[in-house]
């Protein structure tokens, strides 16, 4: 078997980590839609910016997703141009969450102030310690293919944990304190965090310089 495996021919193997990578996207995916469906609802029944925020993130993520699927289709799976395209595409929903959150949160700070979520509670608690298994599957396919745009996909999944934590502590201040700021202050930190990440994908910072 071992004698088999290093016959692999390097097409075959790059063939095999496309494959990889299509699954972990379609499979993130999945969860993001009902990640998106919970979060959002909850969010607004509990008027919580850092909730819907989350809710919002992980449509984004499944975006990153979509595109991923879309630069690893057949005729662009060796294609440099595709390769950059997908990771500015990538950058781009970075910054279109940063800044919906980020204004959100400022607005949160002077209107209605946010009330107990426990359905929020518990989501967060299940995605933090989830989120970054399915990072470090797509970073490690990402750095294997050489794809920056694959790693900058799978660092959304990081700020989705990111995310989480600081959801979390808002809703559990929010909850137990009744520190309603906690909510739309996590908000803040999670907008800055996505503008990081996206600065750093659109100059390709998120793999090697190698596509």
């Amino acid at each position: 078997m071992a004698a088999a495996i290093e016959t692999l021919a390097p097409a075959h193997e790059r063939a095999l980590l496309v494959r990889r990578a299509r699954f972990l996207a379609w499979g993130g995916n999945a969860w993001h839609f009902v990640e998106f469906a919970i979060a959002v609802a909850a969010g607004i029944a509990a008027s919580s910016i850092a909730l819907i925020g989350f809710g919002f993130d992980s449509l984004i993520e499944s975006l990153a997703g979509f595109i991923i699927v879309w630069r690893f289709a057949v005729r662009r799976r060796d294609s440099e141009a595709a390769e950059r395209r997908a990771q500015q595409l990538v950058a781009v929903s970075f910054f279109i969450l940063a800044a919906y959150v980020g204004v959100e949160s400022v607005r949160t700070f002077f209107g209605h102030h946010p009330e107990t979520s426990w359905v929020g509670i518990g989501l967060a608690a299940f995605t933090a310690p989830t989120m970054p298994l399915l990072a470090r599957a797509k970073q490690r396919v990402g750095h294997a293919l050489g794809s920056s745009a694959t790693v900058g996909e799978a660092e959304q999944n990081m700020v989705c944990a990111y995310l989480s934590v600081a959801l979390l502590v808002g809703l559990g201040l929010n909850a137990l304190l009744g520190w309603w700021w906690a909510d739309p202050a996590a908000a803040l930190v999670i907008a800055a965090v996505a503008l990081r990440e996206g600065r750093e994908s659109w100059r390709g910072e998120a793999c090697c310089d190698t596509y």
